[in-house]
Protein backbone atom coordinates (compact mmCIF):
# COMPACT_ATOMS: atom_id res chain seq x y z
CA UNK A 1 0.00 0.00 0.00
CA UNK A 2 1.35 3.48 -0.93
CA UNK A 3 2.11 5.99 1.82
CA UNK A 4 -0.81 8.20 0.67
CA UNK A 5 -3.29 5.31 0.75
CA UNK A 6 -1.89 4.17 4.09
CA UNK A 7 -2.35 7.65 5.58
CA UNK A 8 -5.91 7.79 4.23
CA UNK A 9 -6.70 4.42 5.80
CA UNK A 10 -5.24 5.54 9.13
CA UNK A 11 -7.25 8.76 9.01
CA UNK A 12 -10.51 6.92 8.28
CA UNK A 13 -9.82 4.43 11.07
CA UNK A 14 -9.30 7.32 13.51
CA UNK A 15 -12.62 8.86 12.43
CA UNK A 16 -14.29 5.58 13.36
CA UNK A 17 -12.45 5.70 16.67
CA UNK A 18 -13.88 9.09 17.64
CA UNK A 19 -17.40 7.95 16.75
CA UNK A 20 -17.03 4.79 18.85
CA UNK A 21 -15.47 6.67 21.76
CA UNK A 22 -18.30 9.19 21.71
CA UNK A 23 -20.71 6.27 22.14
CA UNK A 24 -18.48 4.73 24.79
CA UNK A 25 -18.48 7.99 26.77
CA UNK A 26 -22.27 8.04 26.73
CA UNK A 27 -22.50 4.37 27.69
CA UNK A 28 -19.94 4.70 30.48
CA UNK A 29 -21.70 7.81 31.79
CA UNK A 30 -24.93 5.81 32.08
CA UNK A 31 -23.18 2.89 33.79
CA UNK A 32 -21.54 5.20 36.33
CA UNK A 33 -24.97 6.25 37.48
CA UNK A 34 -25.14 2.97 39.42
CA UNK A 35 -21.73 1.28 39.05
CA UNK A 36 -18.50 2.33 40.82
CA UNK A 37 -16.02 4.08 38.48
CA UNK A 38 -12.81 2.11 39.02
CA UNK A 39 -14.58 -1.26 38.85
CA UNK A 40 -16.34 -0.22 35.63
CA UNK A 41 -13.05 0.78 33.99
CA UNK A 42 -11.29 -2.33 35.26
CA UNK A 43 -13.87 -4.78 33.86
CA UNK A 44 -14.04 -2.97 30.53
CA UNK A 45 -10.30 -3.20 29.98
CA UNK A 46 -9.82 -6.74 31.31
CA UNK A 47 -12.40 -8.15 28.90
CA UNK A 48 -11.43 -5.91 25.98
CA UNK A 49 -7.74 -6.65 26.41
CA UNK A 50 -8.14 -10.42 26.56
CA UNK A 51 -10.56 -10.44 23.60
CA UNK A 52 -8.14 -8.47 21.44
CA UNK A 53 -5.19 -10.56 22.61
CA UNK A 54 -7.09 -13.76 21.82
CA UNK A 55 -7.87 -12.57 18.29
CA UNK A 56 -4.19 -11.76 17.77
CA UNK A 57 -3.00 -15.03 19.28
CA UNK A 58 -5.30 -17.48 17.52
CA UNK A 59 -6.11 -15.79 14.18
CA UNK A 60 -4.34 -13.80 11.47
CA UNK A 61 -7.16 -11.27 11.14
CA UNK A 62 -5.16 -8.40 12.64
CA UNK A 63 -1.64 -9.41 11.64
CA UNK A 64 1.16 -11.56 12.98
CA UNK A 65 1.35 -12.31 16.68
CA UNK A 66 4.75 -11.56 18.25
CA UNK A 67 6.10 -13.31 21.32
CA UNK A 68 7.10 -10.85 24.02
CA UNK A 69 10.50 -10.84 25.69
CA UNK A 70 10.60 -10.51 29.49
CA UNK A 71 11.93 -6.95 29.16
CA UNK A 72 9.14 -5.93 26.77
CA UNK A 73 6.54 -7.49 29.05
CA UNK A 74 7.95 -5.48 31.95
CA UNK A 75 7.82 -2.28 29.89
CA UNK A 76 4.21 -3.04 28.92
CA UNK A 77 3.26 -3.27 32.59
CA UNK A 78 5.06 -0.04 33.49
CA UNK A 79 4.52 2.12 30.39
CA UNK A 80 1.26 0.70 29.05
CA UNK A 81 -0.74 -0.85 31.87
CA UNK A 82 0.17 1.54 34.66
CA UNK A 83 -0.25 4.74 32.63
CA UNK A 84 -3.61 3.53 31.27
CA UNK A 85 -4.72 2.65 34.81
CA UNK A 86 -4.04 6.19 36.03
CA UNK A 87 -5.93 7.58 33.05
CA UNK A 88 -8.88 5.25 33.68
CA UNK A 89 -9.25 6.32 37.32
CA UNK A 90 -9.30 10.04 36.55
CA UNK A 91 -11.41 9.67 33.39
CA UNK A 92 -14.16 7.56 34.99
CA UNK A 93 -14.34 9.74 38.09
CA UNK A 94 -14.60 12.78 35.84
CA UNK A 95 -17.47 11.16 33.92
CA UNK A 96 -19.22 10.37 37.19
CA UNK A 97 -18.87 13.88 38.62
CA UNK A 98 -19.37 16.16 35.61
CA UNK A 99 -20.90 16.16 32.14
CA UNK A 100 -19.62 13.78 29.46
CA UNK A 101 -19.26 16.62 26.96
CA UNK A 102 -16.96 18.51 29.33
CA UNK A 103 -14.79 15.44 29.93
CA UNK A 104 -14.46 14.84 26.19
CA UNK A 105 -13.52 18.48 25.63
CA UNK A 106 -10.76 18.33 28.23
CA UNK A 107 -9.33 15.36 26.34
CA UNK A 108 -9.34 17.59 23.26
CA UNK A 109 -6.48 19.54 24.85
CA UNK A 110 -4.24 16.47 25.07
CA UNK A 111 -2.48 17.10 21.70
CA UNK A 112 -1.05 20.29 23.20
CA UNK A 113 0.36 18.45 26.21
CA UNK A 114 1.90 15.91 23.82
CA UNK A 115 3.47 18.70 21.75
CA UNK A 116 4.98 20.29 24.82
CA UNK A 117 6.41 16.96 25.90
CA UNK A 118 8.02 16.44 22.50
CA UNK A 119 10.07 19.64 22.62
CA UNK A 120 11.43 22.05 25.25
CA UNK A 121 11.25 25.85 24.78
CA UNK A 122 13.66 27.22 22.17
CA UNK A 123 14.22 30.46 20.26
CA UNK A 124 12.34 29.21 17.21
CA UNK A 125 8.95 29.86 15.65
CA UNK A 126 8.08 26.21 16.27
CA UNK A 127 8.58 26.74 19.99
CA UNK A 128 6.52 29.96 19.89
CA UNK A 129 3.57 28.25 18.24
CA UNK A 130 3.72 25.30 20.63
CA UNK A 131 3.58 27.49 23.72
CA UNK A 132 0.99 29.82 22.18
CA UNK A 133 -1.09 26.73 21.50
CA UNK A 134 -0.67 25.67 25.11
CA UNK A 135 -1.90 29.06 26.33
CA UNK A 136 -5.01 28.80 24.15
CA UNK A 137 -5.70 25.28 25.42
CA UNK A 138 -5.24 26.40 29.02
CA UNK A 139 -7.62 29.30 28.35
CA UNK A 140 -10.20 26.79 27.08
CA UNK A 141 -9.75 24.68 30.21
CA UNK A 142 -10.22 27.77 32.41
CA UNK A 143 -13.43 28.63 30.54
CA UNK A 144 -14.77 25.19 31.44
CA UNK A 145 -13.57 25.56 35.03
CA UNK A 146 -15.07 29.03 35.52
CA UNK A 147 -18.71 28.10 36.29
CA UNK A 148 -17.56 25.62 38.95
CA UNK A 149 -15.18 28.19 40.46
CA UNK A 150 -17.85 30.90 40.38
CA UNK A 151 -20.61 28.84 42.02
CA UNK A 152 -18.29 26.94 44.36
CA UNK A 153 -19.89 23.59 43.63
CA UNK A 154 -17.33 21.19 45.09
CA UNK A 155 -18.47 18.06 43.24
CA UNK A 156 -18.54 19.78 39.85
CA UNK A 157 -15.13 21.39 40.48
CA UNK A 158 -13.66 18.01 41.42
CA UNK A 159 -15.07 16.50 38.24
CA UNK A 160 -13.56 19.28 36.12
CA UNK A 161 -10.21 18.76 37.86
CA UNK A 162 -10.31 15.00 37.26
CA UNK A 163 -11.09 15.62 33.58
CA UNK A 164 -8.14 17.99 33.17
CA UNK A 165 -5.77 15.50 34.83
CA UNK A 166 -7.18 12.71 32.63
CA UNK A 167 -6.28 14.81 29.59
CA UNK A 168 -2.63 14.89 30.69
CA UNK A 169 -2.62 11.16 31.46
CA UNK A 170 -4.09 10.41 28.01
CA UNK A 171 -1.29 12.34 26.32
CA UNK A 172 1.22 10.50 28.49
CA UNK A 173 -0.29 7.09 27.69
CA UNK A 174 -0.27 7.87 23.96
CA UNK A 175 3.42 8.77 24.09
CA UNK A 176 4.19 5.56 25.97
CA UNK A 177 2.19 3.58 23.42
CA UNK A 178 4.17 5.14 20.59
CA UNK A 179 7.43 4.13 22.31
CA UNK A 180 6.16 0.57 22.79
CA UNK A 181 4.70 0.32 19.26
CA UNK A 182 8.18 0.92 17.83
CA UNK A 183 9.26 -2.34 19.49
CA UNK A 184 6.23 -4.62 19.22
CA UNK A 185 3.01 -4.87 17.19
CA UNK A 186 0.85 -1.85 18.04
CA UNK A 187 -2.22 -4.06 18.47
CA UNK A 188 -0.39 -6.17 21.03
CA UNK A 189 0.49 -2.97 22.84
CA UNK A 190 -3.21 -2.06 22.97
CA UNK A 191 -4.32 -5.53 24.07
CA UNK A 192 -1.70 -5.96 26.78
CA UNK A 193 -2.01 -2.39 28.05
CA UNK A 194 -5.77 -2.86 28.48
CA UNK A 195 -5.80 -6.14 30.35
CA UNK A 196 -2.76 -5.14 32.43
CA UNK A 197 -4.39 -1.87 33.46
CA UNK A 198 -7.60 -3.74 34.27
CA UNK A 199 -5.73 -6.21 36.48
CA UNK A 200 -3.95 -3.36 38.27
CA UNK A 201 -7.32 -1.77 39.05
CA UNK A 202 -9.19 -4.93 40.12
CA UNK A 203 -8.32 -4.73 43.86
CA UNK A 204 -9.52 -1.12 44.14
CA UNK A 205 -12.57 -1.95 42.02
CA UNK A 206 -13.55 -4.82 44.31
CA UNK A 207 -13.25 -2.52 47.33
CA UNK A 208 -15.69 -0.15 45.60
CA UNK A 209 -18.14 -3.00 44.96
CA UNK A 210 -17.91 -4.16 48.57
CA UNK A 211 -18.88 -0.73 49.92
CA UNK A 212 -21.29 0.47 47.21
CA UNK A 213 -22.76 -2.70 45.68
CA UNK A 214 -23.26 -3.60 42.01
CA UNK A 215 -26.74 -3.75 40.45
CA UNK A 216 -26.77 -6.04 37.40
CA UNK A 217 -29.54 -6.00 34.79
CA UNK A 218 -29.66 -6.99 31.09
CA UNK A 219 -29.32 -3.28 30.24
CA UNK A 220 -26.14 -3.01 32.32
CA UNK A 221 -24.67 -6.08 30.61
CA UNK A 222 -25.66 -4.84 27.14
CA UNK A 223 -24.14 -1.39 27.57
CA UNK A 224 -20.98 -2.81 29.14
CA UNK A 225 -20.64 -5.19 26.17
CA UNK A 226 -20.95 -2.22 23.81
CA UNK A 227 -18.26 -0.35 25.76
CA UNK A 228 -15.95 -3.39 25.72
CA UNK A 229 -16.22 -4.03 21.96
CA UNK A 230 -16.82 -0.56 20.50
CA UNK A 231 -15.16 1.44 23.26
CA UNK A 232 -12.24 -0.92 23.83
CA UNK A 233 -11.34 -3.67 21.36
CA UNK A 234 -11.93 -1.91 18.03
CA UNK A 235 -10.92 1.71 18.78
CA UNK A 236 -7.80 0.85 20.79
CA UNK A 237 -6.64 -1.45 18.00
CA UNK A 238 -7.03 1.38 15.48
CA UNK A 239 -5.54 3.98 17.85
CA UNK A 240 -2.36 2.04 18.59
CA UNK A 241 -1.93 1.11 14.94
CA UNK A 242 -2.02 4.84 14.10
CA UNK A 243 0.53 5.61 16.81
CA UNK A 244 2.87 3.12 15.15
CA UNK A 245 2.93 5.26 11.98
CA UNK A 246 2.20 8.82 13.12
CA UNK A 247 3.54 11.07 15.90
CA UNK A 248 1.48 11.09 19.09
CA UNK A 249 0.60 14.78 18.66
CA UNK A 250 -0.74 14.13 15.13
CA UNK A 251 -2.86 11.16 16.23
CA UNK A 252 -4.15 13.12 19.21
CA UNK A 253 -5.53 15.79 16.84
CA UNK A 254 -8.48 13.46 16.26
CA UNK A 255 -9.33 13.93 19.94
CA UNK A 256 -10.85 17.26 18.90
CA UNK A 257 -13.72 15.41 17.24
CA UNK A 258 -14.53 13.36 20.36
CA UNK A 259 -16.36 16.26 22.11
CA UNK A 260 -18.59 16.60 19.03
CA UNK A 261 -19.41 12.89 18.81
CA UNK A 262 -19.85 12.72 22.58
CA UNK A 263 -22.28 15.65 22.55
CA UNK A 264 -24.35 13.98 19.85
CA UNK A 265 -24.41 10.63 21.67
CA UNK A 266 -25.24 11.99 25.16
CA UNK A 267 -27.85 14.41 23.81
CA UNK A 268 -29.82 11.73 21.98
CA UNK A 269 -29.28 8.88 24.44
CA UNK A 270 -29.10 10.58 27.85
CA UNK A 271 -30.74 13.95 27.18
CA UNK A 272 -27.67 15.78 28.51
CA UNK A 273 -27.72 19.55 27.99
CA UNK A 274 -24.66 21.42 26.74
CA UNK A 275 -23.32 24.16 29.04
CA UNK A 276 -23.08 27.75 27.71
CA UNK A 277 -19.27 27.75 28.16
CA UNK A 278 -18.77 24.56 26.14
CA UNK A 279 -18.67 26.15 22.68
CA UNK A 280 -16.23 28.94 23.60
CA UNK A 281 -13.96 26.46 25.33
CA UNK A 282 -14.12 24.14 22.32
CA UNK A 283 -13.09 26.96 19.96
CA UNK A 284 -10.13 27.94 22.16
CA UNK A 285 -8.89 24.39 22.50
CA UNK A 286 -9.32 23.60 18.79
CA UNK A 287 -7.52 26.81 17.79
CA UNK A 288 -4.75 25.90 20.21
CA UNK A 289 -4.33 22.43 18.77
CA UNK A 290 -4.43 23.66 15.15
CA UNK A 291 -1.90 26.39 15.93
CA UNK A 292 0.34 23.78 17.47
CA UNK A 293 0.47 21.95 14.13
CA UNK A 294 1.02 24.94 11.81
CA UNK A 295 4.55 25.68 10.62
CA UNK A 296 4.63 29.48 11.09
CA UNK A 297 8.06 29.84 9.49
CA UNK A 298 6.78 28.37 6.23
CA UNK A 299 3.49 30.25 6.31
CA UNK A 300 5.17 33.66 6.74
CA UNK A 301 8.34 32.68 4.85
CA UNK A 302 10.72 33.72 7.60
CA UNK A 303 13.78 31.98 9.09
CA UNK A 304 12.91 29.28 11.63
CA UNK A 305 15.28 30.73 14.24
CA UNK A 306 15.09 34.32 15.53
Amino acid sequence: MSEKKNNTAIGLSLLMVVIFWGGNNAGTKWLLGSWPPVFTGSMRFVFAGFILLGVLRFTNWLGQFEKLTPELRKQLWLRGGLSLAFYTITFNWALKLTSASHVALYLGASPVWALLAEERPRRTWASVRRYSAALLAVAGVLVLFWPALKTGKQTNLLGELCASVASVFWAFYSRQSRWLSARVNGLEVAANSMWMSGVILIPLGLVEVYFHGLPVTPKHIGIMTFCIIFGGVIPYAFWNNALRHWQASKVLLFNNLIPVTTCIWVHFTLGEQISPTFYLAMLLIIFGVVLGQIDLAKVFRVPENF
